[in-house]
Parts: structure tokens; sequence; C-alpha cells
């Protein structure tokens, strides 16, 4: 399997650590408020990046972080914690914010079929583990204190933007700009590891520590989660593109020094969901979530759909026509699985070969559109029926898209509508053209059809019979 690795900026073949055990790490969401459907593109991602995994023989361990702590409105150590901005915003308690998004959160990813990790740990589980990193860090010299906060010290790493190859100057300048400098760094780099009281008096969760009651910074949650359930090395750490710089590339900066070699082997990055004026945002007002999509009658399996139609990094513009096409694309899809019928065995000679299209697009970097292509070359198959359904249900173990129980869910209401519209009468007349053909008496069967249609039946020829049905 090839994946692009963020780091090298190429395709790498992938090696997990231990074949035994790949390691994945996939960062959490911030807890203050809904998913937006931009950020449920990243965790669809992840979802089939896992799936894929698992389907071409690998087991996976994959851990996430719930962020409930410490994530402040700007990455760069300003503003005030999400998490408290949320409380104040429904007049609630920054637990019960937490709780209420958290279940909200992981219903969406029940919604899209998004696999729960193996792991779930939130961040105010792991303040002791944060602590002792931040001991170790200040011990080997790659942190220090200032103004009541623990800061890591950049100046201490042979390269801090691991993830590209910009001027540093221009980078800082671009990421920076606007954001309040904060005069305790020594360098403008320089994160923090650790508030105290003395930077925030109103912070609503607190913890002792060596340095004075405080709490912990954003970026050290996911190095030290990872660590806890994961060991001292990883396979795959994968997040949207927006953490590259600075989250990512801090987690690298803090792990590495703690540790003393290398810590992660690939970053899977998933890139932004667009809308026609811009990245989609939580602070543009009215935003778009799962709840939303389902209120005005799409299901979420045509999101998920649209997600797969588009390679994992590149930007994806979202449009209501762009998603009325995925229904469309997606209702097709299911009605062709609904008229195919269990008729013998597997043919596995196309089986293996069908499978191997679909195989090969996974292993090429995760090309999911290329993955739906497949599927669509199953149904064009010139092989039987039972060896379609095989392929399809085999293909859902990554592509989750309920394609199976929507197509028995139609048959099902088919079923029902045609007892409902049942007419013996009809059905003769159907019969009498339909044997009419056979025996190739074109005119009674013209005949016929002109006179159920004055009667308002229209007749619909399909592979499986003839149909018909009042208009």
């Amino acid at each position: 399997m090839y994946l692009y690795n963020s780091l090298s900026h190429k395709k790498e073949l992938f090696v997990p650590n231990n074949p035994d055990q790949v390691k994945m790490y996939t960062c959490g969401p911030t807890v203050y408020h809904y998913a937006h459907i931009g950020n449920l593109r990243t965790y669809i991602m992840e979802d089939v990046l896992e799936k894929s995994l698992r389907y071409l023989g690998y087991p996976v361990k994959r851990v996430m972080n719930i962020t409930d702590v410490g994530h402040l409105a700007s990455d760069a150590d300003t503003g005030e914690d999400k998490m408290v901005k949320g409380a104040k915003r429904e007049n609630k308690t920054v637990l019960e914010i937490a709780k209420y998004y958290t279940d909200a959160f992981f219903a969406d990813c029940d919604k899209l079929n998004i696999k729960r990790p193996d792991v779930v740990e939130p961040a105010t589980n792991c303040i002791d583990e944060y602590i002792h990193m931040i001991q170790t860090l200040l011990e080997k010299g790659s942190a220090y204190q200032a103004g009541g906060n623990i800061y890591f010290d950049t100046s201490t790493l042979e390269k801090y933007y691991v993830f590209n190859d910009h001027d540093e100057e221009d980078l800082a300048v671009g990421v920076r700009e606007g954001v309040e400098e904060d005069p305790n760094k020594k360098n403008k780099n320089d994160f923090v590891l650790w508030f105290t009281k003395s930077k925030f008096e109103d912070q609503a969760l607190k913890w002792d520590s060596p340095w004075g009651v405080g709490y912990p910074g954003w970026h050290i949650e996911c190095s030290c989660i990872s660590m806890k359930h994961l060991g001292d090395d990883l396979d795959i750490h994968a997040g949207g593109i927006d953490n590259a710089f600075p989250h990512h590339t801090n987690e690298i900066a803090q792990s590495e020094s703690y540790l003393g070699h290398k810590w992660c082997n690939y970053w899977f990055h998933v890139h932004h969901l667009n809308t026609d004026t811009g990245k989609m945002s939580k602070s543009k007002g009215e935003f778009l979530t799962v709840s939303l999509l389902e209120r005005k009658g799409y299901d979420p399996m045509a999101y998920r759909l649209f997600c797969l139609q588009s390679h994992y990094r590149r930007n994806l513009v979202f449009s209501w026509e762009n998603l009325d096409n995925a229904v469309a694309a997606y209702d097709k899809l299911v009605a062709r699985i609904a008229a195919l019928k269990q008729d013998g065995e597997v043919e596995q000679a196309a089986f293996q070969q069908l499978k191997a299209r679909f195989v090969g697009a996974l292993n090429g970097d995760l090309n999911t559109s290329v993955a739906v292509t497949a599927l669509y070359d199953v149904l064009k198959a010139k092989c039987n029926d039972a060896t379609k359904l095989a392929l399809i249900t085999d293909f859902e173990q990554v592509l989750s898209l309920n394609l199976i129980p929507a197509a028995n869910a139609l048959k099902q209401k088919q079923a029902e509508e045609e007892a409902a519209n049942a007419d013996p009468e009809i059905d003769a007349l159907v019969a009498a053209r339909t044997q009419a053909k056979k025996e190739k008496n074109f005119p009674e069967a013209d005949r016929i059809r002109d006179e159920l249609k004055l009667r308002g039946i229209e007749i619909i020829d399909t592979p499986q019979g003839t149909k018909w049905r009042k208009v």
C-alpha cells in the first residue's frame, strides 16, 4: 500500500513498525460545538484509511483524543479556551458542554458509518501524563518557565517547520499575522505546554502541578495520549491539513525531544471542504451539520458518497447542487443493486479480477474515487448477479455506504407498492402482451399497450420482466 506522507512530500510504501499491529492515531474533536460537515470529511477519510488497512490484512489499533480542555480560540496560544467559550454561550458547565457535544459527535459518526476508534481518551483523563512529559522536557532543557507558564523552546530543535520547505520567517508571518504577541516567549514559535492561574483566572478546569494551579496546552495532549496507548513509536498520525501547522508540528517537536528518537513514520492529512466563499468554519454564523442535512431531506450516506468521489488530498467544494448530484448517484446505485438476484454460485475468476481493481485503488494512496469506479465496474461486468452481490458486500467493508440494506429496503418498498396496486385484470393484459411479444405478434402487443395506456397504465419493460404502474 502506497500512502502520501506529508512529512516527506511523496508517496511511500507503507511498512509498519510491527506487522502484527498498525498503530494509528487521529486527532479528535474539540467538543465545544457540533462538528460541521467539513470536520466530518476528515473523519470519513480517516475511517476509510483504517478500514482499508484492515481490509488489506493489517491489524490496526486506532486511538483518538477528545479535546475537552486547553484548546484556545487561536492556535497560537492566545484567546479564550474554546470549552469555556462554549459553556458561556449555552450557560452550562464545561463538563456538561463536553458530554453533550461528545455524544453529538459520535451520533454524527454513527449516521455516517464512521467506526469508533479502539480507544477514545478525553484530554482531562491524562493530567499526570502531561506533567511527567513537561518535567522531562524541562530537565532536558527543551522547555522553560516564564510568566507563570511552561513553554517549549523551539530554538533547541534542528528543524521546526517539518511539513514544508517555506522560508521560516515567511511562514511565521503568514500564520501569526494579527495574533497578539506573547512577551513571555523566548522565540516567536515557542508554544505553551502548561498554563497557570497567572494567565487565565477564570479557567473552569484547573489542576495542581509543580508550577502552580493550571491546565495543559492543546498540543501536548495528543503526544501523551498517543504514547499512553500506543507506546513510543507510531505508524500513522492522521488529521485535517489545517492541523499540520502548528498542532502537528508542535506534537513532533515535543514528542521527539521527549523520546530522543523519531516518533511517527507516516503523516496523513485530509484537505479542506470549502464552500464557494472559502473554507468551512464554525465562526461564520450558521454552519452545515449532519442534522441540518437530514432536516433538508438528505441521507447522510449521500454525503459520505460525495466525499468518497474525491481524493482526500484535494480540496472539495460543497454546494447543494453537488450534493444533489451525489444523491442522484447514490439512488441509482441502490436501484441497480436492488435489481440484482442471488442466482447461482460466485464466479471466482471474475470475483478476483474485479476485486483487484478495487484493491489497486486503495493501494494507490487511498484513491476512493477510483474505488467507487471499481464498484460501477462490478455492476457493468459480464458475470452473474451472485458474483456482483458478493463483490459489493466485500467492497462495503471499506466504503460503508449501506448499499445492500438500502437495496433491500427499496425492494421491500417496491414489493409493497406492487401488492397495494395489484389488479388481476391488468396483470392478465400485461401477461397477454408479454406472450404476444414472445410469439412475435407485435401488432397485438402494441394494441394491448395502447389499451393499457388509455386506462392510465404505464408499461415498464425491465431485464427482470415487465412491470406496470398507474400514471
